[in-house]
């Protein structure tokens, strides 16, 4: 069963810990030692969102929790 849930990722207040890597594979470091989600180019924003509808909402959940500084939110639905 899929879920249509929204990714949204702060990265004014990544760190560049990286554990949300670890967890859901389509968290990857970008050119500038921050996450970003996906190939999704950063442009120099501070929160990149992304809406999924697929089965991973729970590894996307694993990331957040993962973060040491709840820099990650997840929600269902396509926006908040």
């Amino acid at each position: 069963m899929t879920t249509e849930y929204r990714v949204a990722l702060d990265r004014a207040a990544c760190d560049g810990v990286f554990a949300c890597l670890v967890r859901d594979d389509r968290f990857v470091e970008a050119s500038d030692g921050l996450a970003t989600i996906g190939a999704t180019d950063t442009d120099g924003e501070e929160t990149v969102v992304a809406t999924f509808d697929d089965d991973r909402i729970e590894a996307a959940r694993q990331a957040a929790a993962a973060c040491p500084v709840d820099a990650i939110s997840v929600s269902e639905g396509s926006d908040e």
